[in-house]
């Protein structure tokens, strides 16, 4: 009845017209992929769009990204400035228009941008829409004009100020918090997609500040896309030193290549079209890879380089060791969706092959030496290929692939739906029993393996093929490996769990397996199959409760919510005293060990305790906010604190180093200490000071517990280990190392049980960067590896030595 009454009531009144961007509020994902952390950053990435529009068309020089203290974002260009003049059809100025109206824009004909990234002409609308505020400023004809958004409604007009001699656009938004999952922005992957932009528009410098940590980076490259190959081999060995570089045009069409061998067995190929980066390839990169085959092959033959290979040089062979980049611009590019993944312009094939057929068939005939090393590289390749179609030969009459002869370490599970059906990857045969005995029969396999798999960074084919641990995961997984012979639709289970230990080893052991699925099983990572587990680090028992916690933030957490119950706190905040209660404790708490954690980073790396603790309180001063000098800080200690001297002096190999005396002990300050103490991570440090220094600085803090014991602090140090004491008190703490440390039940109530588990989606966020870490760190190269370890020392919070 009610179903007969709705369709009765089903007329024109039920039709709803959302207009403005009214739509884009509703249902935000359409427009910028999802309201997380990627979409998040696409707001940013939209607005920089626009701005590289400017300089692919030679307007705009310099573009600057600031994020601020208060999580807004603020990006400038030197480009011409949106129009402001009045907007005929609507009666609006122009800029108003482009703030507030999908598809409007300059890039819908091809005067004023003859290619453009963004040509739906939905991107700066849509940030506007999806922004709590935004204010938009633009310096054109000499004059400065601003106007303000909230929730991409106009709610000051277009003012016009006073006189400038500036030029361009400043968009300066925030995030609105009713639409957004997380409002926290990431200032790596930011500099990431902007290195990215500055190497694809040759001469354009990007630069991004962060307010909130004082991090910076520059961004200009005078090589454009030879700057980016080199980058990208930067941690390998090239097979000749200059990349292969060619800018050729045809009618509106712009296509740059840089390719560059390199030792390796990766290939690493990356293509753009109009600076968006088409991670799922298109006609472009079909085009590109089509005739790069053909021109290696016709060059081999030619000059009779194959011998021992008849049957020619297939593609993977050619682009084993090959970093590559393939930039297209063009006047009507076709993506597949607004996140512009996919180049679909089925013309751009041919033109693109018979591009690269003329350049790179020119580069080879002027260049035989390079042109050898392709071939030799690639035959060396096809060598191994043939060796690993024996070997899947062998694995394939051995049964070793074949899905019904499964290993027998696999504990399968009974459900036959890939969709319900789990496997867990288990370091170790006791962490393997334990889970078999602990898991859910019906739909989790458990596959135990025995000690570190291969490292398949510094592995052929054909060797990884011969690892037996790497052949029971392929076997266990049913898709089998390799381009001729993966089959996603074969996969036994959608769930790919990989479980190890919380130690070193376990953390090993897991970077393999990472590294394995990347390299290997990369479609399997690209349809979100696999997953880290995440098993407790603590279990906590007080009386008869028993408490899993993740992590120390989590035990902390729990420790001091159990210490603050029914205590007050008293303390001095500036001139003003401030008396805290209960849980309104905890953060004051949660802000001292952030601070200590901090802290403890720079005293690992020889900073004295007591030396870092005066100059934190130097630097929160306004005039030595800025000041990096050793000298000029050094000096004014001498002049606060009465027992300090100091002694500078050059290095042969350049820098400085000190030797300090401080409270009666002398201390040897490298210049690797002093540079640490001008540092970006220095910034982080003294803005968690500057909400601690009010605690316990010259006025004792007062804790009373209950109304009766009342004790005083003189300390922040104090204070907190009094805190963290009382919350251990009738607390059992229990720290796991190894998974095997669990019974079966633990295992499955904290690490297995799909109710209550915990589960990292491995996500491909930028293929660039997953694929210089995994050079750097499973690769040949050692000093990368070394300098990437001290580069990021500081962040280490746990270190199982």
């Amino acid at each position: 009845m009610a179903e007969a009454l709705d369709d009765l009531l089903y007329d024109a009144n039920r039709i709803k017209v959302l207009e403005g961007l009214t739509a884009v509020r509703r249902r935000p994902a359409m427009y910028i992929g999802n309201t997380g952390e990627r979409g998040l950053h696409h707001l940013v990435f939209e607005v920089v769009d626009n701005s590289v529009d400017e300089a692919m068309v030679g307007y705009c020089d310099k573009v600057e990204v600031i994020v601020h203290l208060d999580g807004s974002v603020s990006v400038e260009d030197d480009g011409r400035g949106i129009p402001v003049d009045i907007h005929k059809p609507t009666g609006k100025p122009a800029c108003e228009v482009v703030m507030t109206t999908l598809h409007a824009g300059g890039k819908f004909d091809h005067k004023t941008y003859r290619v453009a990234g963004g040509l739906h002409g939905v991107g700066v609308s849509v940030v506007n829409a999806l922004s709590e505020f935004l204010e938009l400023e633009v310096w054109r004809d000499g004059r400065t004009y601003r106007q303000r958004f909230e929730r991409g409604r106009p709610v000051i007009p277009l003012e016009r100020k006073g006189a400038t001699k500036k030029r361009g656009t400043k968009v300066h938004f925030k995030p609105d918090p009713e639409i957004f999952e997380t409002l926290e922005f990431n200032f790596d992957i930011l500099s990431q997609r902007l290195r990215e932009l500055a190497f694809l528009n040759q001469g354009l410098e990007i630069n991004i500040r962060d307010e909130r940590t004082e991090k910076e980076n520059v961004f200009h490259y005078k090589g454009g896309l030879k700057s980016f190959v080199e980058h990208l081999n930067r941690n390998k060995t090239p097979l000749y030193h200059n990349p292969i570089y060619f800018r050729t045009e045809k009618d509106d069409l712009i296509l740059e290549v840089a390719l560059q061998h390199n030792d390796s067995y990766v290939e690493n190929l990356f293509s753009f079209a109009n600076n968006i980066n088409t991670v799922e390839g298109g006609s472009h990169l079909i085009g590109f890879k089509s005739a790069l085959t053909r021109q290696v092959n016709s060059y081999a033959q030619s000059n009779s380089l194959l011998k021992n290979h008849k049957e020619g040089l297939t593609g993977d062979d050619i682009r084993e060791g090959l970093s590559g980049v393939i930039s297209l611009k063009l006047a009507n590019p076709q993506f597949e969706g607004q996140t512009k993944t996919k180049l679909g312009n089925s013309e751009i094939k041919g033109i693109v092959e018979t591009l690269v057929n003329e350049q790179l068939g020119s580069f080879f005939e002027e260049n035989p030496s390079v042109a050898k090393k392709v071939v030799e590289k690639a035959a060396e390749a096809a060598r191994a290929r043939e060796a690993a179609r024996k070997a899947k030969e062998l694995t394939r009459k051995k049964g070793i692939f074949d899905s019904a002869g499964l290993p027998g370490k696999l504990a399968d599970c009974q459900a036959r739906d890939p969709a319900e059906s789990e496997l867990f990857l288990v370091e170790g045969d006791s962490a393997g029993g334990s889970a078999k005995q602990g898991r859910d029969r019906r739909t989790q396999a458990i596959l135990p393996l025995r000690g570190k798999i291969l490292n398949v960074e510094k592995a052929r084919f054909d060797k990884m093929l011969s690892s037996n641990e790497i052949r029971i995961i392929i076997t266990a997984l049913g898709t089998s490996i390799g381009a001729e012979d993966f089959d996603v639709s074969k996969l036994r289970y959608h769930t790919i769990i990989i479980m190890t230990d919380a130690d070193v080893d376990g953390s090993h052991i897991r970077t393999l397996l990472l590294t394995f699925f990347y390299r290997h099983l990369k479609e399997l990572i690209e349809r979100e199959h696999l997953y880290i587990a995440q098993p407790p680090l603590f279990k906590v028992k007080k009386g008869r409760s028993e408490f899993y916690k993740s992590d120390e933030r989590e035990l902390n957490e729990f420790i001091l919510e159990t210490a603050c119950e029914g205590v007050a706190l008293g303390l001095m905040d500036g001139r003003r005293e401030v008396s805290l209660r209960g849980q309104q404790i905890i953060p004051i708490l949660k802000r001292i060990i952030e601070f200590r954690q901090l802290a403890a980073k720079y005293i690992r790396r020889g900073v004295p305790a007591e030396l870092l603790e005066i100059l934190l309180k130097l630097k929160s001063r306004k005039e030595f906010r800025d000041v990096y000098d050793p000298q000029v800080l050094f000096e004014a200690i001498k002049s606060m604190v009465p027992d300090f001297s100091y002694q500078l002096r050059p290095r042969d190999s350049g820098g400085l180093e000190a030797t300090v005396n401080l409270a009666r002990h002398q201390y040897g300050l490298s210049s690797h200490v002093l540079s640490l103490l001008s540092s970006s991570d220095f910034g982080v440090l003294l803005n968690s000071f500057l909400q601690v220094e009010h605690i316990a600085n010259g006025v004792p803090c007062k804790v009373t517990r209950q109304e009766k014991e009342e004790q005083t602090f003189q300390s922040r140090e104090q204070l907190l280990e009094y805190f963290l004491e009382q919350g251990k008190r009738g607390s059992y703490i229990q720290r796991y190392k190894g998974l095997g440390e669990m019974n079966p039940d633990q295992l499955w109530e904290t690490t297995m049980n799909p109710a209550t588990r915990r589960l990292l989606r491995v996500r491909i966020e930028d293929a660039i960067v997953a694929n210089e870490i995994f050079a750097t760190l499973m690769g040949d190269q050692v000093e990368p590896r070394r300098e990437f370890i001290e580069r990021h020392a500081l962040e280490v919070s746990n270190l199982d030595i």
